[in-house]
């Protein structure tokens, strides 16, 4: 049986040690950074679309645009990291951002679609890709 016996060089092995040992914060920093291009571009799609288009004066309140958020980076079930852009659900008049956000993007009865999500959504996935990997880059070279 023939016997293989690799050695790496010792920098190079304690660069890996350094960054196995702070995996979950280059992850979360890695996602923040894909994350904040995702909300610009859904924050720049719904001031877009808030008041366009009715038939009426708009009675727009700015608490949709201004819960528009990132949550924290969380770990699920099988060890993914997972970062969310949505709307706090907190409103003064009671009703959930997210069903005022819904309304916007596929209508109802009387309401035309007013699609603001799914652009952004295919718009901003290659910017947030490259920002992710520009980000990995960037940590794994400082490490």
């Amino acid at each position: 049986m023939a016997k293989v016996d690799i050695k790496m060089p010792d920098d190079f092995l304690e660069k890996l040690a350094h960054l196995a040992s702070d995996e979950d914060g280059m992850a979360e920093r890695v996602l923040n950074a894909g994350a904040e291009v995702v909300e610009a571009r859904v924050r720049s799609n719904l001031a877009g679309v808030i008041g366009r288009g009715t038939k009426v004066e708009s009675r727009s309140t700015g608490q949709l645009l201004s819960a528009l958020g990132t949550s924290g980076v969380k770990l699920d079930r099988q060890g993914n990291h997972n970062v969310k852009v949505g709307f706090a659900e907190s409103r003064r008049d009671g009703d959930s951002n997210a069903k005022i956000a819904n309304i916007l993007e596929y209508g109802r009865h009387g309401q035309p679609a007013k699609p603001f999500l799914k652009p952004a959504k295919s718009a901003s996935k290659s910017a947030a890709i490259e920002a992710m990997k520009r980000k990995l880059e960037e940590e794994v070279q400082s490490k």
